[in-house]
Parts: structure tokens; C-alpha cells; sequence
């Protein structure tokens, strides 16, 4: 099984911490639009 390639450059999806809110952009949101929380990478797992 292969690993699929991500692109950095590409568009990433982000996730608020708190209300669950999902942003694809090619920057990285610091906080959530509609509850100024933290977001994450979806693409980084939690460990």
C-alpha cells in the first residue's frame, strides 16, 4: 500500500476545536471564523 501524496502548497481541510466548523484553505486559519476558537489540520492526526 502507497501513501498518498499531499501537496503543501495544496488546499488543506481545518476543523474548529470547539464548534466543529470545516474550512478547506491553502492557509492556515488560527481561529474559527464563527466562534474565534483554535483550529486544526484535519490531516494531522491526534495523538
Amino acid at each position: 500500500m502507497r501513501d498518498a501524496e499531499i501537496d503543501p502548497n495544496g488546499e488543506r481541510p481545518y476543523e474548529c476545536f470547539a464548534c466543529g466548523n470545516i474550512i478547506i484553505t491553502d492557509t492556515n486559519p488560527v481561529t474559527c471564523p464563527d466562534c474565534s476558537n483554535p483550529m486544526r489540520n484535519r490531516q494531522t492526526p491526534l495523538e
